[in-house]
């Protein structure tokens, strides 16, 4: 499985004190009350291009906010304020966009993560309205593949009926990233602040246990997609390869703020768990990257989250794709 326990960012031992566990206890508080504020979203248009014989679309599931706090806790304060203050990002929280990548090959629709659903923050669960405006109905996505069990990537799996968001798809998972969460007891090992996302996590991969199969990296989950090791985020977390004259990567959270991980990916991100592995993840991909020229689409990347690294300096300069 990788990390034990204890390597969880559910842990107390980061964003210094007091501070980190009053946003995590109202982080966890939105699970019940939703106490961030709801700010009017207009629904995002989908974004589409083809790969080969692949249609892909990106579709918004809202966005998320979040204490800039958590982007490098222990990077050097004006080094930091430099590179917010040249993203445009001012104030003490940012809005970090939810991209879901949904692919269409032949008679398989096949959906990356599900997204927040209606009980994480009530600026994203917008995949299903989104979706509708692509053309997707929810019994029309066959395979859902779930890059890792955050809130903001699993939740979408059951709606508020407590039935299955896609109940006709079939469900993808990594072994090591299924184990770790669905450990028993896991719920007695994390700080009480973030029992809910634990909850939260085993609630919903219970609900897919009779439709999931399992992989690992180097696994196809459907011909030509790729299993790409990528853990530290989570410990089994994964992206996706997807063929074609050009590579694309799906990245799910491997790589999450642009303006911070890419110029420094050696800087410690707050929602890591296991964050040395998590930065030799992040170097060894931006390097690949950069080397061979790879499209990536990040999930909380800015939408619709496509685009290239450069390599700039010590660091990665990020190109959006035109």
């Amino acid at each position: 499985m990788g990390a034990g326990h204890e390597s969880l960012p559910l842990v107390d031992r980061d964003w210094h004190g007091h501070s980190r566990r009053r946003f995590l206890t109202a982080a966890a508080t939105l699970v019940t009350v939703g106490v961030l504020p709801l700010r009017a979203l207009a629904l995002a248009g989908p974004y589409s291009f083809k790969r080969g014989a692949l249609d892909i679309t990106v579709v918004s599931d809202g966005h998320l906010v979040f204490p800039t706090s958590i982007l490098a806790p222990d990077a050097p304060p004006d080094a930091l304020k430099q590179l917010l203050d040249a993203a445009g990002i001012t104030g003490t929280e940012i809005k970090p966009d939810a991209n879901v990548a949904v692919i269409r090959s032949g008679a398989d629709t096949i959906l990356f993560d599900t997204g927040s659903g209606a009980n994480f923050q009530p600026t994203a669960g917008k995949l299903v309205a989104n979706l509708a405006l692509a053309g997707i109905q929810p019994d029309s996505i066959t395979k859902v593949v779930f890059t890792h069990a955050h809130p903001d990537h699993i939740w979408g799996t059951l709606g508020t009926d407590g039935n299955l968001t896609f109940p006709k798809a079939a469900y993808y998972a990594a072994a090591a990233e299924w184990n770790f969460w669905m450990d028993k007891d896991l719920v007695t090992k994390v700080p009480e602040a973030m029992q809910p996302f634990v909850l939260g996590a085993q609630n919903n991969l219970t609900a897919v246990k009779e439709k999931v199969t399992m992989f690992k990296p180097g696994d196809e989950v459907h011909a030509g997609i790729r299993v790409l090791d990528t853990p530290g985020h989570t410990p089994g977390h994964v992206s996706f390869e997807i063929p074609g004259d050009e590579m694309l990567i799906i990245v799910g959270d491997a790589i999450v703020a642009v303006p911070i991980a890419f110029p420094h990916p050696e800087w410690r991100f707050g929602f890591d768990s296991i964050p040395d592995l998590a930065i030799q993840t992040r170097k060894t991909f931006l390097d690949r990257a950069a080397t061979d020229k790879i499209k990536m689409l990040g999930f909380h990347w800015p939408y619709p989250g496509i685009g290239y690294a450069e390599k700039k300096g010590t660091g990665y300069a990020y190109v959006a794709a035109s």
